[in-house]
């Protein structure tokens, strides 16, 4: 179970890679308290942003467990509305702010309705739509009903007629 409000302190994954030159570097923090192994959540945000489906397929980005561009969290509620503010996350969004991809340990624990139960697609969806933010990109909507849905599209809020898709699509790399 995830505690509405968590200490505010954060462990880090660990990684192997030092940062290297050319290469935006993040590194994967869980906030204490919460029920997610913090090395579990670096490599399985590692696996997502290093897929060929994902941001890698035109961002370079390696994982850090010092200094870094980025730091990619998981918060508990609480702690997320804080870390997002003044966007409302209303307890259970996540948010880019900043440097910080915010993911909320609520969702991570129980995923969307859009996603319809397939929480690790979903797990791999909201880590590339924030980070995707934190690239500079923006949201999109639905480009036609029963198309993929493009990453940057607010899945968490509903699809708007596309299908769940948890990878960045044409659409969302257009302009970049």
């Amino acid at each position: 179970m995830v505690p509405e409000r968590g200490p505010g302190t954060f462990r880090t994954a660990r990684a192997a890679e030092r940062p290297t030159a050319g290469k935006t570097t993040y590194r994967v923090e869980v906030e204490r308290g919460l029920p997610f192994d913090v090395d579990e959540v670096g490599s399985f945000v590692e696996a997502t942003l290093a897929d060929d489906r994902s941001w890698a397929a035109k961002h370079a980005l390696s994982r850090v467990d010092g200094e870094s561009d980025l730091r990619i969290v998981i918060a508990s509620p609480a702690t997320a509305d804080s870390l997002c503010a003044p966007l409302d996350t209303g307890g259970r969004l996540s948010c880019r702010n900043g440097s910080d991809v915010v993911i909320n340990g609520w969702r991570w624990q129980y995923g969307a309705d859009s996603y319809g139960g397939q929480l690790e697609s979903y797990r791999r969806y909201v880590v590339n739509h924030e980070t995707g933010h934190a690239l500079g990109y923006g949201h999109v909507g639905c480009p036609a009903r029963g198309e993929l849905a493009p990453v940057m599209l607010q899945q968490t809020k509903g699809l708007g007629g596309c299908v769940a898709n948890p990878w960045p699509a044409r659409v969302d790399l257009v302009g970049h």
